[in-house]
């Protein structure tokens, strides 16, 4: 059931914010690339705010646990794809970014269901932050000033590296679930 507090507020305005997003990007109007700049900083500050009146007020629902990550998701996403098709960005770097994604997604949803509950680490957290600084600067700057294109590697390659750790950290956790549930079925006896 959808519960109506201020952090599923903040999610799902982030999530309107995405179309808002788009249109501005994709839209020809001057000021269009200021206007996406401002509407993507403020959806990315919603996701911090969000996240930490959840915890602060105890509000964490599950329409939060499940709609928060989805709306990062979009948001990031569409900006990639948006910002691809104005070719400010190769269709590769939105591509590795993506399917980095939808990958952990996935096997968190799988994992979920086994019940295993993967936490978010800390190269998650910084992968994030890099990935929104990296798009704020390639909405900001349609120039692409040299410090922007290393911004840009130094984020496929910090997506990479979370993506790996997230999947080794899986199966670590994957493992230990599975020895409980085998330890649990078939206990030792003890002599």
């Amino acid at each position: 059931m959808f519960t109506l507090n201020l952090p599923n507020a903040l999610t799902v305005f982030r999530i309107l914010l995405v179309p808002v997003l788009v249109v501005a990007l994709l839209d020809q109007t001057p000021g269009g690339d200021l206007v996406a700049a401002v509407v993507f900083a403020v959806a990315s500050m919603t996701d911090a705010v969000d996240g930490y009146i959840a915890r602060s007020r105890n509000a964490i629902t599950n329409f939060g646990k499940l709609m928060d990550p989805i709306a990062d998701k979009l948001l990031i996403l569409a900006a990639l794809m948006s910002l691809v098709s104005l070719n400010r960005v190769d269709a590769w770097v939105a591509t590795v970014i993506i399917a980095r994604e939808f990958a952990v997604t996935a096997t968190r949803m799988v994992a979920t269901q086994q019940g295993v509950v993967i936490a978010a680490n800390w190269w998650g957290k910084v992968k994030t932050m890099v990935q929104v600084a990296c798009v704020f600067f390639l909405i900001a700057f349609t120039d692409s000033p040299t410090w922007l294109d290393i911004l840009v590697y130094l984020t496929v390659a910090i997506t990479i590296v979370s993506g790996i750790d997230y999947f080794f950290g899986l199966r670590r956790l994957m493992r230990e679930a599975e020895e409980r549930h085998h330890h649990n079925v078939h206990p030792e006896s003890s002599a």
